[in-house]
């Protein structure tokens, strides 16, 4: 899967940091540029051609709207996702065709779905549907364990730690979850909470819980994993023919 550019515009430094370092986390994001001011945005989308840009909406002078406006008619338009604190915006967004809009404080789960969104936008279904091959290394204790994909029901972050769940045993590993999911994108993984991470082809029930979430059972597990409300109906989607 190529790299995908991102240009960062926020009149705020500590939010374009914050963003930036969110943005870190994802294996196929290369954020090529900052920009604080809607002018900024415009001259820095002409060189560093991004294909996606975040874009504050409250800025002096040239404020987000007006910047997308314009962004929208350069050459190479890239996509734009608007990240502001205010919530009414959100109807002005999507008339100006915006792929979407993040709330501050960024949610770790909602920038998720925020990328799956761009991947899906950006990438054709050859492009991510990647035919994996191998098997997943692990260090543990002292020794690398090679794992077969196909045999871990699920991950889960802990504390410092990383569990990986098979169906008769438990490896404790210091990777983080976000990386593992990466190395693990050409399988049948799908992330359901900001903790979990599933084999989809071991779910065997989802169960409605409270204010929207869910809770999923996985073939040879007793215990019901948590299912954040922002990933069910991804993940009905995912599951269902």
């Amino acid at each position: 899967m190529k790299q995908i550019d991102v240009l960062v515009v926020d009149d705020e430094r500590y939010a374009r940091e914050e963003l930036v370092h969110l943005l870190g986390d994802f294996k196929h994001i290369r954020v090529v540029g900052e920009a604080e001011s809607g002018e900024d945005a415009i001259v820095k989308s002409l060189t560093l051609k991004p294909d996606i840009v975040f874009l504050d909406i409250e800025m002096p002078k040239m404020n987000g709207m007006e910047a997308a406006k314009v962004l929208q008619e350069l050459k190479k338009a890239p996509l734009i996702i608007f990240a502001t604190a205010y919530p009414q915006f959100a109807a002005d967004a999507f008339r100006l065709e915006a792929l979407d809009y993040l709330l501050k404080p960024y949610e770790e789960e909602q920038l998720q779905e925020t990328i799956s969104r761009v991947e899906k936008r950006l990438f054709t279904a050859d492009e991510q549907t990647i035919v994996a091959k191998g098997k997943l290394s692990i260090e543990t204790e002292g020794e690398i364990h090679y794992l077969n994909p196909a045999d871990i029901l699920y991950l889960s972050r802990e504390d410092k730690f990383t569990k990986i769940f098979t169906a008769d045993k438990e490896y404790h590993v210091r990777a983080t979850l976000k990386d593992l999911e990466a190395r693990l994108a050409g399988f049948e993984f799908f992330r359901i909470h900001k903790s979990y991470v599933v084999n989809l082809s071991y779910v065997k029930m989802l169960t409605p819980w409270f204010n929207g979430a869910y809770q999923l059972k996985l073939e040879g597990k007793e215990e019901a994993l948590a299912v954040s409300r922002n990933y069910v109906k991804a993940l009905r989607s995912k599951l269902e023919l």
